[in-house]
């Protein structure tokens, strides 16, 4: 694709992952807006027979796809394996799309045809703190991080082979958090063009993994895990420093969130649970 192509006309595909007999419904009370250059690709896992919503499928911009078996990262790679947009969104199942916010994200990566990871904005009645202005994400700004429906990526870029780690998100055996802030290691590590901008896409009800009231033990370890790999070097005293806060919140007991996140760190630094994927090109 030449640099013009990659500055008009771009096309968004919003991917949402549901499951479960009712994730048809849930999909459909989304109302998805029609908006120009913008279509939805839903993954639907485990769907056994419930029938796929008239809602969805009466409309040309909606494509939904059946997968077997169970795991968040396993469903919204099977969007990223089957999407054909230029920019790929990812999605839940639950949020209030923000037709002006989505066509901004198309005007910002034409405008800047060098970016191939966006990381944008959501609303919530659990707000989140966002950098004030546009920025790099080269080195994480402070307090930063990342949670899946704010990642946009440009499929034709060298985006386009990012995915999931299959090991972590909810429905994972061990590790139920932390795909997303893999997903950007990945991206840094490989000199992505990975930038944050101040643009809200969406709405997004109630709490995300990372900030409910009572974390789950293999969120905890995928703190861990983050940690360990993101700040090698400080990683124990920044272990310590989460533990304190996690106890003080009331999300996990301090021996244990400290047990389970240096668990989590131990496995990242000595076994080849996250460094084959951080190095798989």
């Amino acid at each position: 694709m030449t640099e013009k192509q990659a500055r008009k006309n771009l096309t968004l595909e919003v991917l949402i992952a549901t499951c479960g007999p009712e994730g048809g419904k849930r999909v459909a009370a989304m109302v998805l807006p029609v908006i120009d250059r913008v279509k939805y690709l839903v993954s639907w896992q485990d769907p056994q027979d419930a029938p796929v919503p008239e809602a969805l499928s009466s409309r040309k911009d909606v494509r939904v796809l059946p997968l077997p078996g169970r795991g968040l990262s396993r469903n919204r790679n099977h969007c990223l394996d089957n999407a054909t947009g230029d920019l790929l969104m990812i999605a839940d199942d639950d949020l209030r799309l923000y037709p002006e916010g989505l066509k901004a994200v198309i005007r910002t990566f034409e405008d800047n045809p060098t970016l191939e990871y966006g990381s944008f904005r959501y609303d919530s009645d659990y707000p989140k703190e966002y950098p004030a202005q546009e920025c790099s994400l080269a080195t994480l700004p402070k307090n930063f991080f990342q949670a899946s429906v704010e990642i946009i990526l440009r499929r034709y870029s060298r985006a386009t082979i990012l995915r999931f780690h299959e090991q972590f998100g909810l429905g994972a055996e061990e590790y139920t958090a932390g795909e997303e802030e893999l997903l950007l290691k990945k991206a840094r590590n490989q000199n992505l063009d990975c930038r944050f901008f101040p643009i809200t896409t969406c709405f997004h009800p109630g709490q995300t993994t990372g900030i409910r009231s009572r974390l789950a033990p293999g969120a905890i370890k995928a703190k861990g895990v983050c940690t360990a790999v993101e700040y090698p070097l400080t990683a124990i005293p920044r272990i310590l420093i989460n533990t304190i806060r996690i106890a003080r919140a009331g999300q996990a007991s301090f021996l244990r969130a400290f047990s389970l996140m240096t668990y989590g760190a131990w496995k990242a630094t000595f076994t080849p649970l996250v460094k084959s994927y951080l190095d798989n090109k």
